[in-house]
């Protein structure tokens, strides 16, 4: 996707995903002996299912009717989580201890794991651009996103050539990981045999353009498969920021509590469950929903202290707001595709 669809608010995306402060770098102590990343070595990966890490992290009040069963596979993409503005690297390394200790502690753990119920989870580490790349139209910038997909790549075709054997699979991503998810959908999947085995691409965070894909259609309900999601989330009834204003394109973006994009109000007895500062609450009813133009409205996260949160951007909930709707519509998809197979 291009510079202007990808482009997203710093004040927002310094948040994204983020945790106030890590005390697991001491879990990291890994150095990869390439500056590319090797995926046959389980460190660069950040879930998999060869290994325990947090994406097999489970609510609590989940757990006593948890039964996984594995009948898909999700290739997770994480957001960004090279936030510091000090920080004058353009990329990542896959062995920075710091960065992956605060990218499992908030994008694994938080979003990652709303699929470990269905799916094998497969995220791998990779040379992720800073978040100034979104901002700065340079060469070093659009130099840094080259770097990053091409790791995204890597890990994909390793995936597939060594774990995915003809299974079904799921495209997820938030924010940066949607602007590779793009590109790894449109080469590997669109008009392509891999577009056989995809379940559904939750692409969430970032704008996909209705024009971006050829062939690839948006969702059309809760069953539908082979097809995408994606939505942005702001706060209902607050002014769209100037760089949506600014958009010339007419964005797709699905509703989480129906599915659909509709531009009925999804009243917040629809959401099933948020999954918010603490992963081990689940958080009932906790908003509202609604299609408004090119991004999706929410009300108010309802929890203790919410007229003190004064954010208009719910860049960072996307996925957390509506934890439990998607856990259960990845296995109603799943259960949709593997019917269709059958049949």
């Amino acid at each position: 996707m291009n510079r202007l669809i990808c482009a997203c608010l710093l004040s927002t995306a310094l948040l994204s995903c983020s945790r106030k402060n890590f005390n697991h770098t001491h879990e990291y102590r890994f150095t990869s002996e390439t500056l590319i990343p090797d995926y046959g070595d389980l460190n660069v990966w950040a879930a998999h299912p060869w290994k325990k890490d947090l994406s097999d992290s489970v609510p609590k009040p989940l757990q006593a009717a948890y039964q996984q069963d594995s009948l898909a596979d999700v290739f997770f993409i994480h957001p960004t989580t090279l936030t510091d503005l000090k920080d004058e690297r353009w990329n990542a390394p896959v062995d920075d201890a710091l960065i992956n200790a605060k990218t499992d502690y908030s994008t694994i753990l938080y979003q990652a794991s709303v699929f470990n119920e269905k799916c094998r989870v497969f995220a791998p580490r990779y040379r992720q651009a800073h978040i100034k790349a979104f901002y700065k139209n340079t060469d070093d910038s659009e130099k840094a996103f080259e770097i990053a997909y091409a790791d995204v790549k890597s890990a994909f075709v390793f995936y597939m050539n060594n774990y995915n054997k003809n299974r079904p699979i799921i495209i997820a991503s938030h924010s940066q990981g949607t602007k590779h998810a793009g590109r790894l959908l449109k080469e590997f999947f669109e008009n392509k045999p891999f577009q056989n085995q995809l379940v559904c691409a939750y692409i969430i965070g970032l704008p996909v353009p209705s024009i971006y894909f050829n062939e690839l259609k948006s969702c059309a309900d809760s069953l539908s498969t082979g097809c995408f999601v994606s939505w942005r989330t702001f706060k209902k009834n607050s002014p769209e920021p100037a760089h949506i204003q600014a958009e010339k394109f007419i964005a797709v973006v699905t509703n989480p509590l129906t599915w659909t994009s509709s531009a009925e109000i999804a009243p917040s007895s629809l959401n099933r469950g948020a999954v918010l500062t603490n992963f081990n609450k689940i958080v009932p009813r906790a908003a509202s929903a609604r299609v408004h133009h090119n991004i999706l409205w929410s009300s108010k996260p309802n929890v203790p202290g919410k007229i003190l949160y004064t954010k208009k951007n719910y860049h960072i909930g996307d996925i957390n707001l509506f934890y439990i709707n998607i856990r259960e519509n990845v296995a109603s998809r799943i259960n949709s595709f593997l019917s269709k197979q059958q049949n």
